[in-house]
């Protein structure tokens, strides 16, 4: 595999927090999906696993290159675990399309936190076995 772009992105706690006072469910169901905003409800750290998703949306935004732009919606890109924990990305909608535009194969992520941050770093991939 070889890697063809990185993205990387810092949220502070307090502008999730701020935005889930301000907007509520306006703003929890337009950024993240339902799995998302459940597994961040079952959490005791809420805003932070919020915040990790939302550094995670914005990092595989800059390693396509385009940022929030056009037809992109946030739930086109959603953060699970796999079973042992891991965070993975499914892209869907508008993001799908450019990413196979783009070449990119295989997208991985990394998520941290802090006392008040999150960060969230991306990486795309293409096979060079062909």
């Amino acid at each position: 595999m070889q890697i063809i772009a990185h993205g990387i992105d810092l949220v502070d706690f307090p502008r999730i927090e701020k935005m889930v006072e301000r907007h509520g469910d306006h703003f929890l169901k337009k950024v993240f999906t339902e799995k998302e905003a459940c597994y961040a409800e079952k959490n005791k750290n809420y805003i932070e696993k919020l915040a990790g998703r939302f550094a995670a949306k914005e990092a595989v935004l800059k390693l396509i290159g385009t940022g929030w732009r056009g037809k992109i919606a946030w739930t086109d890109i959603e953060v699970v675990n796999d079973t042992l924990g891991r965070p993975d990305v499914v892209i869907t909608g508008e993001v799908k399309k450019l990413v196979e535009q783009s070449g990119i194969e295989q997208i991985t992520i990394s998520i941290t936190h802090t006392a008040n941050f999150a960060i969230c770093s991306a990486v795309a991939l293409r096979n060079t076995d062909e």
